[in-house]
């Protein structure tokens, strides 16, 4: 797949300039003028390049200083340093449906480009033809002959070239291929978003097992200070009125279970249908949010997106098969020049059928202008031209949000691990204020309001740090998917390749990738 970050986009020619009258008319001198330029270099409406016109800045307010330092790799995936993730992620690869699906699309988009392409090739068809007849012929009186047999035997050849004099049906193949091209980079975008959806669906299960021992290991410490104030008031040193309110702490910790095994059940229901799966033939083994590795991801320079995310080179796919279909619309407008031939054989008798006596041929061309259809041309070329701009507006659009989306990926990277830092320190200095509580309380040095406050601070700083770490994971996968997944740099010009880690097509088309 060719390159398109230093392409220059082609509009439908001068989209705000009318046609030449002179040409529009059909005058004999300009069709005779590009009769002559067909010989010689062609008749053919050039388009323009597209205006970006859009200022690209050099860095990323949030962007490291160092911007080209260590670049995602392929599989950006490994970087979470987690083998059950890995596998997910080649499985839902392989057996994803909206990715299977996608994969349709572009083999139908390619069926239709080689469709396209047959206009600029002649129809031939071949034909025969056998026939036999009998009519009688009145004679005079009340006779008549004996009945006359006739029979009859063909073979021919029928060819016919429309003269791509305007180069529309050259047009048409080139908005077919453009298309095919958008479609490839929708299937990439597809493919993103499913090994996005993956690694954030996993980290939701990992974190929902997380948070349910958390809320297990809490429990069991509810449990054992309920013990202990039950054996203070066996000794008259603590009140029912204790009693009953480490009794409705553990109760409460008891009932959170349920919705937390919930939350659980229904991320792994989530997994399974990324990966293809029922939800009852899905097993994950998880572990902890905590033994998951952090990537350390730089972003590059914002024109790296040109080449990097799918959804933009799909905009700009798109933008080019808009322009392509501004040259048809125009094309419309002049004459067309049709070429028709046929040749062969015919004979009233079968055995002299191939004999040159019985060969037969013509040939013909055609030139036809439209000269009135109520509008339709002209309206058909304004549409096209309007659609042209909308799509560069989206083309101009899609780059913004995706410099966009790095900011706030970097930011949230940024202020997440930020984040997690704090809430570590809260859980420890929260653990540390509890063990100390549980401690006086055996002693019978501290009151049981003491120890319930220390006990609810701890449960809600653990869980959220648990909170924190898998905003921070999912920070970095969102990052990732600002970028556009995953690219290497070529030795020799430092340039972003963009390579798609998704499964080709079934008819072995090739996946795009940007190539100095």
């Amino acid at each position: 797949m060719r390159s398109r970050k230093n392409d220059k986009r082609k509009s439908g020619g001068r989209g705000d300039e009318p046609l030449s009258p002179g040409l529009i008319g059909g005058g004999r001198r300009p069709v005779a003028g590009c009769a002559l330029l067909l010989v010689l270099s062609g008749c053919m409406l050039t388009p323009e390049p597209a205006d970006l016109a859009l200022d690209i800045p050099a860095a990323y307010r949030a962007g490291a200083a160092r911007a080209y330092a260590a670049p995602p790799t392929l599989d950006w995936w490994g970087g979470f340093r987690s083998a059950e993730l890995t596998g997910l992620i080649q499985e839902a690869q392989a057996s994803n449906l909206d990715i299977a699906a996608a994969m349709a699309r572009v083999e139908q988009a390619d069926a239709a480009a080689r469709a396209s392409g047959a206009a600029l090739l002649p129809f031939l068809s071949g034909s025969g033809n056998a026939s036999q007849s009998r009519s009688s012929i009145a004679g005079s009186g009340v006779t008549s002959s004996p009945n006359r047999m006739r029979e009859s035997y063909s073979a021919q050849l029928s060819a016919s070239y429309e003269i791509d004099l305007w180069g529309k049906n050259r047009a048409s193949l080139r908005a077919a291929e453009e298309n095919a091209v958008a479609i490839r980079y929708a299937q990439e975008v597809v493919g993103m978003t499913v090994l996005a959806s993956t690694a954030n669906a996993y980290f939701q299960v990992v974190a929902a097992q997380e948070r349910l021992a958390l809320a297990r290991r809490n429990l069991a410490s509810s449990d054992r200070v309920l013990t202990l104030v039950r054996q203070r008031a066996d000794v008259g040193t603590a009140s029912a009125l204790e009693i009953a309110q480490q009794e409705s702490l553990v109760a409460s910790v008891r009932a959170s279970l349920p919705l937390l095994d919930q939350t659980l059940q229904q991320n792994r229901n989530v997994l399974a249908v990324l990966l293809g799966r029922a939800p009852t033939a899905t097993s994950i083994r998880g572990g902890s949010l905590f033994g998951l590795g952090i990537p350390r991801v730089t972003p590059g320079v914002p024109a790296d997106l040109m080449v990097q995310r799918p959804d933009i080179r799909q905009a700009e796919a798109q933008l080019a098969v808009a322009s392509a279909n501004v040259t048809v619309a125009r094309a419309q407008l002049l004459p067309s020049i049709q070429l028709t031939a046929q040749g062969g054989y015919s004979s009233p008798i079968l055995r002299t059928l191939f004999t040159p006596e019985a060969q037969f041929q013509s040939l013909a061309a055609g030139l036809v202008q439209p000269i009135f259809e109520g509008g339709r041309l002209l309206a058909n070329l304004d549409q096209q031209q309007a659609r042209r701009v909308e799509l560069l507006n989206t083309y101009r659009q899609t780059i913004l949000s995706g410099m966009s989306d790095v900011e706030n990926a970097l930011v949230a990277v940024q202020q997440s691990a930020r984040r997690e830092q704090l809430q570590r320190v809260v859980r420890d200095s929260a653990r540390r204020a509890f063990d100390i509580s549980e401690t006086r309380l055996r002693e019978g040095t501290v009151d049981q309001v003491t120890v319930l406050q220390t006990q609810q601070t701890l449960f809600s700083a653990e869980d959220g740090l648990a909170a924190a770490r898998l905003a921070r994971l999912q920070a970095a996968v969102s990052l990732y998917q600002a970028l556009g997944g995953a690219w290497t740099r070529t030795p020799l010009t430092g340039e972003p390749v963009v390579r798609a880690a998704m499964p080709s097509p079934s008819n072995g088309a090739p996946r795009p990738a940007a190539t100095p």
